[in-house]
Order: C-alpha cells, then structure tokens, then sequence
C-alpha cells in the first residue's frame, strides 16, 4: 500500500490486511460479525450433532458423528483465537452460550437471527432421529463448503487462511454424511428420507441470506464478500441437487 493510498481503496483493490491495529473500525465490525458468525454456526452445530451420537446405527457410524464433532469445535477454536486478536473473551465466549438452545421443530424464522447468539438460523432447529442428521449434515455440509469457498478468499490473511485449513475438513463431513445417506437407502430404503430433506431444503437455502444484500456492496469493497448471495446459493442447489437425483431422492423447494 502506498503513503497516499487510503486503507478504503487499498482493500477495494484487492489488498490483504494481517494486523489487528491496521482495520479500520467498520472492516473491524464486518469482520468481527462474519467471524462470530462462523464460530457459533460451529458451535451449535457440534452440540446438536452430539445429541444424536448414539443413535448411530453401529460402532462406526458413531465415531464419525464423534469426530464431526470434535472437528467442528475445534474449527470453530481456530477462528475464535483469530476474534481473540481483536480482544475478544475467548474463554468466557466459548462457555457462556446456550448452544444445545434449540426452537420447536415446526418453528419458521426464515433467515433471523435466535436472541442466543449469532448462529445461523438453521442451526436454531432440533434434529429428530439419525436418519435427520445425516440429511440434515449433508445438506449443510455442501452449503459451508461453497461458503468456504467464498470466505477463504477473504481480505483479513490469517482469516482467510483458517478458513483454507478448515475447508477440507468441513468438505470431509459432507462426504461422510452422503456415505451415511447412502448407507441408510440401502439398509432402510428410502421411508422418511424425503420428508427429511424437504424440511432441511428451505432452512438450509436460508443461510446464505436475502438474495438482494443491501450490504453486499460495502462488504465487496473491504474484501469480505466477492460473490452475492444468490449465486452462491445456486450454486449449492445445484451441487446438493446432484447428490439427491444420484441417490433417487429429490431437492426440496
């Protein structure tokens, strides 16, 4: 960045930013948010999955729901010490949340936020059943990988490369969940596994927010967003649609 380049138009021109004390306070804010939201998106995530650990039909279809688990906790620390740069209580954060809080299955919040944190708002909905977790698991498994997708290109260097580091691991969840989804089709058939993914489609679909952002512009020009949100949720609905038609089951709407 040269003397005269304002950090604005540093980042608008696709600069990298890796100090803390360098962000300005509104990229800090933006930053800050999108990472909050990615820990405790994790967070929920790992304590509602770990309820249903033991209804696992077997040995090891429980200790790969224990290792999702573990992963995603631990991928949520990897970025909560990244938030702790900025000054953030990681100890008091991690543990003083209701992250098992979970509304009533026929609930319907759209894309709003719970009052308990900043948790995407499929991860506000119970799971019911093994069968459901792993729908529900491949479908938003495919959903964080387009996101990641997304958010490892992020201006923020030691943000962007966690979230590099994480994608693999969360992109390995996904493929467990549809060796587990084909694994129930071919003990079980196919009983309750529509019902299933017509639930999850539309909450799922959700989390990559309104298809019109009004913030999408100014989260463009900080580096934080490169792609609008209609896109990306295309391109899950297709991703996601391909393994369903594969598999003889059909996208939800």
């Amino acid at each position: 960045m040269t003397e005269d380049m304002s950090i604005e138009s540093y980042l608008a021109q696709g600069g990298m930013l890796s100090n803390p004390a360098n962000v300005p306070p509104r990229y800090r804010a933006a930053l800050l948010k999108l990472m909050a939201t990615f820990v405790d998106s994790e967070l929920a995530g790992a304590a509602g999955f770990a309820d249903i650990i033991n209804e696992g039909p077997g040995i090891k279809a429980r200790i790969a729901a224990a290792k999702i688990v573990l992963e995603k906790s631990d991928n949520a620390d990897r970025v909560l010490a990244i938030m702790g740069d900025f000054g953030a209580d990681t100890e008091r954060y991690a543990d003083h949340h209701p992250w098992t809080a979970r509304l009533q299955r026929d609930a319907d919040i759209g894309q709003n936020r719970s009052d308990h944190d900043m948790r995407l708002a499929v991860f506000n909905y119970p799971i019911e059943g093994w069968a459901d977790a792993v729908v529900m698991n491949l479908l938003m498994g495919r959903a964080v990988a387009v996101q990641l997708a997304e958010f490892s290109l992020v201006s923020y260097q030691p943000l962007a490369e966690a979230f590099r580091a994480i994608a693999p691991i969360e992109a390995r969840h996904a493929e467990l969940a549809e060796e587990g989804l084909e694994r129930l089709i071919e003990e079980a058939g196919k009983d309750g596994l529509q019902e299933a993914i017509d639930y999850w489609w539309p909450r799922v679909a959700a989390s990559f927010g309104a298809e019109a952002s009004e913030k999408f512009e100014g989260l463009k020009a900080m580096g934080l967003r490169r792609t609008p949100n209609g896109e990306l949720r295309t391109r899950w609905q297709a991703e996601a649609g391909a393994i369903l038609s594969r598999l003889g089951l059909q996208p939800g709407t």
